[in-house]
């Protein structure tokens, strides 16, 4: 079975270690979300297909729930020091990561390249690829004013209310080779339980990639990032809330209307408003240790299966 996975971050990361336990892993290919990224320190970082990277390689720390296992912070130390900016949390090893991506940015290797490159030292068998080559660039707008998602997210704390959510760079970008194929020859598409607004909504904001999903022939699953209607980790519920007025199934599932064919959701939210649109699928969807993700991952894959 041929995968197609649209993924944010951390959570979309821990539940593709999942997918790749319970499918053959040159069968996946993982869209990435770029309307994270920032330069930093003089360094192009790319924080969601790196939680990516490190978690599908063994290399990220279970215990942060972020970045790379048995880090170190000298260098950061060492620019905090000299003025230079610390807010952003750079360890040791990552940095290295961020130096060879910036490299061969400079050389004029667009990202696709670049990420594919970083993906095999990396040791991964699956296809990992961000939404464009193209810069996108996630911001959004609170009552405190219109602030890049890294700053409001990190040096904010995500305090702030969103009221809307926009994409620079999306209305010119195209999507980076290799996506329309993996979309197209999918025998499912998945969307992993991340932000709609601000994981998955910079991958739809690319009007290609959100117009193969709409003519997809290929079922879409999704899954919901909310337990009880709450996130398990991040500001989901609060922006759907805000922005959805509510943190129901139906709530999430407008958000992907006319995109998905399937909404996996979690057995605390079954009692909860559903959509009329799409099937609902109930499991446990709390990923606390590997059996869980795989569990999940087959739950997935089983609903794409079923009959309406």
């Amino acid at each position: 079975m041929r995968l197609a996975v649209l993924s944010g971050g951390v959570g979309g990361a821990r539940f593709l270690r999942g997918v790749l336990d319970v499918i053959e892993p040159t069968d996946v290919t993982i869209v990435g979300n770029v309307g994270d990224d920032l330069e930093i320190l003089g360094l192009h970082v790319s924080p969601d297909l790196d939680s990516i990277l490190y978690a599908l390689s063994g290399l990220s720390d279970e215990e942060r729930g972020w970045g790379r296992a048995d880090e170190t912070w000298n260098a950061l130390a060492s620019a905090a020091d000299l003025g230079g900016d610390a807010w952003f949390r750079l360890g040791d090893r990552d940095i290295g990561l961020h130096l060879v991506r910036s490299q061969l940015l400079r050389e004029g290797r667009p990202l696709s390249s670049v990420t594919a490159h970083l993906a095999r030292a990396a040791g991964l068998e699956c296809t990992l690829l961000p939404a464009s080559d193209n810069p996108l660039r996630t911001f959004v707008e609170t009552p405190a004013g219109t602030f890049a998602f890294q700053t409001w997210f990190v040096a904010r704390g995500h305090q702030d209310d969103v009221d809307a959510v926009h994409v620079t760079g999306a209305p010119e970008a195209a999507p980076a080779p290799g996506v329309l194929d993996a979309l197209a020859d999918a025998d499912l598409i998945v969307i992993t339980p991340s932000n709609p607004y601000v994981s998955i909504g910079p991958i739809l904001a690319v009007a290609e990639i959100r117009e193969a999903l709409e003519d997809r022939s290929a079922p879409c699953v999704a899954v919901s990032p909310l337990i009880g209607g709450r996130a398990v980790k991040g500001p989901a519920d609060r922006m759907l809330e805000r922005m959805a007025g509510g943190t129901s199934p139906a709530h999430l599932a407008a958000c992907y209307a006319g995109l998905i064919d399937v909404l996996i959701i979690d057995e605390a939210d079954a009692q909860a408003e559903l959509p009329t649109d799409v099937r609902t699928v109930v499991t446990r969807t709390l990923m606390t240790d590997d059996e869980a993700r795989r569990r999940l991952a087959r739950a997935v894959i089983d609903a794409a299966g079923s009959p309406a």
